[in-house]
């Protein structure tokens, strides 16, 4: 074993060798292109800038897999491939005659890495794990799947890869699986792009990692489909994201746009709805209807005729004429604002007939002075500027909500035939602060009254001539810089179609991914959502007009559903936007939570009648899991700190997290300061800085996990979700070592106090 592990160390410092030559290789093709300087026409200059762009994100893509490079090899019956060893990494090298050297995990002859098992070879007779330190193999590990070689070298198959990960501990940021990607997770990540893929999962089962690994294997296989479009990754909450940040681009992958539900509307940062019947009423589809009613209403046909002065001279603005008008505008069916462009025209064009008829007039007919500018003064005229206005006004999102909230005659007339409880959900003062529920109601008011600007579209067909331009010119710019290069020694291929991507005016270098997170309008190739459960149908109303379409991944567990208007199952939230047009593929093995753990959360699961997904448990816990009760709540923040000092001397390195009830986070907090001093984080990426000690809301701990887990308070954190017990059995299953749970009284599920009962029977 010594001989081969010293084999593979000399193979992977000439893969880091190889990795570092093209890195010199791009840094050369980046200094010569950049060395020409600021000279020529602008359009030269921006060739040669969009030339530079495509070296520089070259290079930031093999910086990205410095770490772990290769992790994998494979060796073939010889009667599958022509090559007997097969290395696999994070991205594809080969030498400069072609010669492969690395396979890139996401290509179709990687995926026997992940799929083959003894049963089910696929042509492989031996599975070989690399753990590399920075640029050394420190270990390798054997999964021999032909049984006459297994039989011959006495050896079999091991998970010590897979467990070494499952066993390292936290770092407050989510890691990649590339390297332990099991069978049943690679058949999701290699799912065929088009459709709606939902992927359900139950605690531990790797849920968000397959969801990102899957958006960069589609970025892989479906490179210019996507490249433009891009990927939108949607997740519950920021702090959600601070989690997962680092997982794409550690997989060669940047060209990806990641959002809370909160900032789906640029330049919005939403707060979380803090009234849960508020937050089910928003959610509603009821809402669609309502604002689209909301912009009907705004369209208004006067009750007698209105005079208007233009120019000294008194105009009559009849309501026939404005109805007429409207509903001329209203069959052109475009949105509110730009359908009202159609009805100022109409009825600035009829005024300006009445206005050179009374000219006429008063002249004693037989004029025939040019009367052009007849239309341009009624439409300057501030008398018909506001009866116009009165009649249709223009009309913002923002400015058409606060409308429903606050004006108590709009919301009557909106919402026809709801209770008056419902409509006091929706009742606000002026000015208020902007939620995550209503964030889809910005984006379906936006969407129904359209651009306010008139000019808006103009600009969106001639910026889409000006990109037909760029790629014609860039055809020609890819022939020039070629032969330029060549002539001075530089090898390297780029299409126009790639030049023109990067050569579009105000992008600069952004990606189509920059581009699309600041425009509303924007519609992305794939869209992948995580904690999928959570969403309401006016949620997912927004996103599916994100992705027209409907190409996505869907990612979540029904039985940790806790929001308010979230749907009881997963037809339930999709059949509205795709009929049964979705694909659903599951996640059995959990392989985060310890066994022990895991059956303590199904029970309290069971006990309330919560319909979840039974996964198998890879591993036993090492630690006992503390069930404990205190008297009353005064006793609750010391016991808690007490199982919070004790998780951190058990799990040496580890990060803790004590998990309870948002009304609880602050004083719970303020306990932990008091006792924890600096080691207290205000999020799991502090962990890195050595603050390993983290108090957040049963909500905030969604999707996210943990060495050690103190649930502080059960009971509270059911009453918080109106008696479900989805985000406690959230809480209970965060953990990856060690849990403990602090109940305070008889104010806890019954299985946990009966759990916590049987403990004590056994200690005494």
């Amino acid at each position: 074993m010594a001989d081969e592990l010293e084999h593979e160390r000399e193979y992977v410092h000439h893969l880091y060798g190889r990795l570092d030559a093209l890195r010199d290789q791009k840094r050369d093709q980046l200094e010569r292109v950049r060395s020409t300087g600021a000279i020529g026409s602008r359009q030269n200059q921006s060739e040669r800038d969009a030339f530079a762009t495509l070296y520089e994100d070259r290079l930031a893509q093999l910086d990205a897999v410095e770490e772990r490079l290769a992790f994998g090899r494979l060796d073939l019956d010889q009667d599958h491939a022509q090559e007997p060893s097969r290395y696999i990494g994070r991205i594809g090298l080969t030498e400069d005659d072609q010669t492969r050297l690395l396979v890139d995990w996401r290509a179709p002859e990687a995926a026997a890495f992940y799929q083959a098992t003894a049963f089910d070879r696929r042509g492989v007779s031996l599975r070989r794990h690399l753990t590399l330190k920075r640029r050394d193999v420190v270990s390798i590990e054997d999964d021999v799947l032909d049984p006459e070689r297994a039989l011959a070298e006495g050896s079999g198959q091991g998970d010590g890869a897979l467990l070494a990960a499952l066993n390292a501990r936290r770092t407050g940021r989510m890691g990649d699986i590339v390297a332990t990607i099991q069978a049943e997770q690679d058949r999701i990540i290699r799912a065929p792009l088009p459709g709606v893929l939902v992927v359900q999962g139950g605690p531990g089962t790797g849920k968000t990692a397959v969801a990102l690994h899957r958006a960069a294997f589609l970025l892989y296989e479906q490179r210019e489909r996507l490249r433009r479009a891009g990927v939108l990754v949607v997740g519950p909450s920021d702090a959600f994201l601070r989690y997962i940040d680092r997982v794409l681009p550690s997989l060669g992958e940047t060209g990806v746009v990641m959002s809370s539900l909160g900032r789906l509307w640029p330049g919005l940062d939403a707060a979380p709805e803090q009234e849960r019947h508020t937050a089910r009423v928003k959610g509603s589809l009821r809402m669609a209807e309502a604002i689209k009613a909301a912009v009907a209403q705004r369209q208004r046909v006067p009750a007698g005729p209105r005079t208007v002065v233009v120019e000294g001279t008194k105009l009559v603005l009849t309501p026939q004429q404005v109805r007429r008008a409207r509903d001329r505008a209203r069959q052109t069916h475009k949105p509110y604002n730009e359908a009202r462009e159609t009805f100022v025209k109409i009825l600035v064009r009829e005024l300006a007939d009445q206005l050179q008829a009374a000219l006429e007039a008063s002249s004693g007919g037989g004029n025939d002075a040019d009367r052009s500018y007849l239309a341009e003064d009624v439409r300057t005229s501030g008398d018909v500027r506001v009866a116009l206005n009165l009649c249709w006004m223009p009309m913002t999102p923002q400015r058409l909500l606060e409308g429903i909230f606050s004006d108590e005659r709009i919301l009557q007339a909106v919402t026809k035939g709801w209770s008056e409880k419902d409509r006091a959900a929706l009742r606000r003062e002026p000015g208020h602060a902007w939620t995550e529920s209503d964030v889809p109601l910005l984006d379906e008011a936006a969407d129904l009254l359209g651009q306010l600007d008139p000019t808006a579209g103009r600009a969106a067909a001639e910026l889409e001539a000006q990109r037909k331009r760029d790629l014609e010119n860039a055809e020609q710019a890819v022939r020039n810089v070629h032969a330029q290069l060549s002539e001075e020694g530089i090898e390297g291929f780029i299409d126009a179609e790639s030049l023109a991507g990067y050569n579009e005016v105000g992008i600069g270098r952004a990606t189509a991914a920059e581009a699309a997170a600041e425009d509303r309008t924007w519609t992305y190739g794939h869209v992948v959502v995580d904690e999928a459960q959570e969403l309401s149908p006016m949620q997912w109303r927004l996103l599916m007009r994100r992705c027209p379409i409907k190409s996505f991944t869907v990612v979540g567990d029904m039985a940790q559903a806790d929001a308010p208007a979230a749907s009881s199952s997963w037809a339930q939230a999709l059949e509205p936007f795709v009929e049964d047009r979705f694909t659903l593929a599951e996640l059995t093995v959990n392989y985060r939570t310890p066994r022990q753990v895991v059956e303590l959360a199904e029970r309290v699961a069971s006990d309330a009648g919560l319909r979840f997904s039974r996964g198998q448990a890879v591993r036993d816990a090492e630690l006992e899991t503390a069930l404990m009760t205190v008297p009353d709540a005064a006793g609750l923040g010391s016991a808690v700190m007490d199982q919070v000092a004790l998780s951190l001397a058990q799990v040496p390195g580890g990060l803790c997290a004590v998990v309870t009830a948002a009304q609880d986070v602050d004083a719970l907090r303020a306990a932990a300061q008091e006792r924890f001093a600096g080691r207290v984080g205000e999020g799991a990426g502090d962990a890195a800085s050595g603050r390993d000690v983290l108090v957040l809301s049963a909500t905030e701990a969604k999707g996210l996990e943990f060495d050690a887990v103190v649930v502080a308070d059960p009971g509270a954190v059911v009453r918080e979700s109106d008696g479900v017990v989805g985000n406690l059995y959230v809480a209970l299953t965060r953990t990856t070592q060690r849990l403990a749970v602090v109940s305070v009284g008889q104010d806890a599920p019954a299985a946990l106090l009966q759990s916590a009962q049987s403990a004590l029977s056994v200690a005494d």
